[in-house]
């Protein structure tokens, strides 16, 4: 298994490609979207440079200590570690990276990780990260060079953490780490809360190389989830949230200095 600070790098040539960040899926609860899910991965495999990021939950995995109840998962774990294997199997090329949920990892209890099980049964183990992925794509033939593209766009994903009855409370959170955790990324990306939602804060950057001070934008993305109002999320009073929708998120390749992602949702 990769350490998390192991950069995973794409290249793509010359135009664009839409990426869509994937959490919160957990397949085998009650409440799982089947329909919906499975149109995904039907529409992701009909379009050309179409790819995913799987940012953790994508079963649901519950074990006697967990606060999931066992007694009302649709099937048992190995069921559900069967599944997403053959559902993700005809996308794993359009796989870009992929780290572990609290829900699948659960090595407290049984020392195990099923993401990781999952990523190898694709054969995408390289970009399997346990805890939180670094990520470079690399887009667009630059003329002057045969090894660089002429942007790179930085991303970092994790799968998240936390709670809080409001979007303000996974705002901040996921800001706060984009911000200040990691120096220079473009593109940061968490699940967990189960609330969509899209922020794009700046900070400004002293850059002597350029001799000057500009501000740098960072995309903040969290992630829908594949659950329908229920559950867990009733008997906890948690506000309903938009699910099975995911952000698509476009990438150009672009002038130096002058990209930017855009987000259609």
């Amino acid at each position: 298994m990769r350490k998390d600070t192991d950069i995973i790098f794409h290249r793509f040539g010359n135009g664009s490609i839409e990426i869509l960040p994937i959490a919160d899926v957990h397949y085998g609860c009650i409440e799982h979207n089947e329909a919906g899910w499975a149109k995904l991965c039907k529409d992701v495999l009909a379009k050309e440079n179409v790819y995913l990021i799987l940012a953790g939950d994508l079963i649901s995995n519950g074990t006697k200590n967990s606060l999931t109840n066992v007694y009302e998962e649709t099937c048992r774990p190995r069921t559900q570690k069967a599944y997403m294997t053959e559902a993700l199997m005809p996308l794993k090329d359009r796989i870009l990276c992929m780290v572990s949920g609290n829900h699948e990892f659960r090595n407290k209890d049984v020392d195990n990780d099923l993401s990781y099980d999952i990523a190898c049964r694709l054969a995408i183990e390289d970009y399997y990260r346990p805890n939180a992925a670094f990520m470079a794509v690399q887009l667009g033939e630059d003329p002057r060079s045969s090894k660089w593209a002429r942007e790179t766009y930085k991303f970092m994903i994790t799968h998240g953490t936390g709670g809080g009855i409001y979007s303000g409370a996974t705002i901040n959170r996921n800001e706060r780490t984009a911000l200040q955790i990691c120096e220079g990324i473009d593109c940061f990306i968490a699940g967990h809360t189960h609330k969509g939602m899209v922020s794009r804060p700046s900070k400004l950057v002293f850059d002597m190389n350029r001799r000057t001070v500009y501000q740098k934008e960072c995309l903040v993305v969290s992630c829908v989830s594949w659950m329908e109002y229920g559950g867990y999320a009733m008997r906890k009073m948690l506000l309903p949230a938009s699910h099975s929708n995911p952000q698509r998120l476009i990438l150009k390749d672009s002038v130096k200095h002058n990209k930017k992602i855009e987000v259609v949702w």
